[in-house]
């Protein structure tokens, strides 16, 4: 079987790629930053055998997008390598090989630099999480939501776009030995999903907004005027309701992930074991969590205090 057979024709090769892209096994808002960039690059002529116009292209963009091409890149040619290894016979085998190859050096093609140091993030104290919990004002419809949001992202860990996915059916009172315990069934990144346990004051507001707005959908959705109920929060919305709440005690750049290392720090500071909090949070990895987590030396209490000397 000649080459040609083996790796698709120009054209061909461009539409495989979108429909990986498309089908695969990605959070939503990560597919969508992924197709944004290649579309971008086959907008601008680009054609994905073609290695030095893809270098170029991926030199003009931002880190963050040239990180996403890379990582597009890489989905893709993962996608690509099973299918053309899925053709492979004895006769056929060099060109296979040949394929492969050609794939895996379009992938490192894309070259994404590290940044030094390492970046400043923010995290709460529990006083200053009570602040912010009690800017919204629950006298309106929109305060009740805003507490709402707040308390998703830092009262239950949740990433912003598994926050505002929740569904009043994902709610769930569930019993224990005593007594029962409230919990989000969430739809994590990768399609992992998970079950995360909820204090029972964000269980009782949710409860109480779900009889105001009809139990029905989402949880967090948009307010037009006069408390008209709209379409779902976006992701972006949610961001800028976190940020408009951050200033107002004093902290201006507060993202929603900032809440999400808060949940983690403090439930890492009351002792939770650092494997329950990595399992709450969806991390693949104990490594990511620890990323999360504040850890400074402590001089008040350190290991040498338990040492007999």
């Amino acid at each position: 079987m000649e080459n040609s057979q083996i790796l698709p024709l120009k054209n061909d090769i461009n539409h495989q790629f979108l429909h990986i892209l498309r089908t695969a096994n990605l959070a939503d808002s990560t597919r969508q930053k992924y197709i944004r960039v290649v579309e971008d690059y086959l907008a601008h002529g680009g054609e994905f055998t073609d290695q030095e116009a893809l270098a170029t292209f991926a030199s003009t963009l931002s880190r963050s997008r040239r990180g996403h091409l890379k990582s597009a890149i890489k989905k893709c040619v993962e996608g690509m390598a099973t299918a053309v290894k899925g053709q492979a016979t004895p006769d056929n085998i060099d060109s296979v090989q040949a394929a492969l190859l050609r794939f895996e050096a379009l992938q490192d093609t894309i070259q994404v630099s590290t940044p030094k140091g390492q970046k400043s993030h923010t995290w709460l104290s529990q006083r200053e999480v009570k602040r912010l919990l009690s800017q919204p004002d629950t006298q309106k419809p929109i305060g009740r939501r805003d507490k709402i949001a707040l308390g998703l992202c830092v009262a239950a860990g949740l990433r912003r776009e598994e926050a505002v996915a929740v569904q009043f059916t994902d709610i769930e009172c569930l019993p224990m030995k005593q007594t029962f315990r409230t919990i989000i069934n969430v739809k994590g990144k990768g399609a992992k999903d998970r079950s995360v346990p909820i204090l029972e004051s964000l269980a009782k507001d949710i409860e109480a907004w779900g009889s105001e707005v009809g139990n029905d959908g989402l949880v967090l959705r948009s307010l037009g005027r006069g408390n008209r109920l709209g379409d779902s929060l976006t992701a972006v919305s949610l961001f800028r309701l976190v940020t408009k709440y951050g200033k107002r005690i004093g902290k201006p750049e507060l993202a929603p992930h900032d809440l999400r290392r808060t949940y983690a720090q403090l439930g890492y500071e009351a002792g939770v074991p650092i494997t329950q909090i990595s399992t709450l949070l969806g991390h693949s990895s104990i490594d990511t969590t620890m990323r999360y987590l504040n850890l400074e030396l402590d001089l008040q209490t350190t290991v040498s205090d338990f040492i007999p000397y």
